[in-house]
């Protein structure tokens, strides 16, 4: 799945999405953009996740050229209301009680970036089971809620608070791989 042609680089150090590129590009390397991530409050979360993923990327792109980029962004959206990362355990409970027996969007704004720009967003829903302040004490000790949007990480220990979701389960986790490949094919990246 990989061209030999076009070194790849994925504008994020996110474990994560580091992971879940390794299933579509065996080779790549990791250069994390240094942009200040602002939402612009004219666009919609989903345009938002796709404007700070192409500014990832393009960011990235300048300083490597002759690379394909991969940017990406993930927002939570409870009533078209961002969720960001927890900025405390205190924001992560807070955040935790907001969730608490409601859906939500997860929304990934993804773009490849090589001569063009390739992009769009994967919207999955994911649906939190109501959440006593034990449970929800607890997960914040974990430490694991931390660094993720929407404090919680549907692939770890988090798992157990998610009562459904449909779409794209990579999307949730922060890269939609089947959207990945799509933007893949029509930048001309043999997969």
């Amino acid at each position: 799945m990989d061209s030999p042609r076009i070194p790849v680089i994925l504008a994020s150090q996110s474990p994560r999405r580091i992971e879940l590129l390794k299933t579509v590009i065996k080779n790549f390397r990791v250069v994390p953009s240094k942009i200040e991530e602002l939402c612009d409050k004219d666009l919609s979360p989903e345009e938002n996740a796709i404007f700070l993923g192409r500014k990832k990327a393009t960011w990235v792109a300048k300083q490597h050229p002759h690379n394909l980029v991969i940017g990406a962004d993930t927002m939570v959206v409870l009533k078209n209301e961002i969720i960001g990362k927890p900025s405390d355990a205190e924001n992560a409970r807070q955040i935790l009680r907001q969730l608490s027996g409601q859906e939500h969007k997860v929304i990934t704004g993804v773009a490849v970036v090589h001569s063009k720009i390739f992009s769009a967003a994967s919207i999955s829903h994911v649906r939190i089971k109501a959440l006593t302040p034990n449970v929800i004490n607890s997960y914040v000790e974990s430490g694991e809620p931390m660094d993720k949007a929407g404090a919680y990480a549907i692939q770890g220990e988090g798992s157990f608070l998610v009562e459904s979701y449909s779409g794209s389960y990579s999307n949730i986790i922060g890269l939609p791989v089947d959207l990945l490949k799509d933007l893949l094919k029509k930048s001309n990246f043999s997969i």
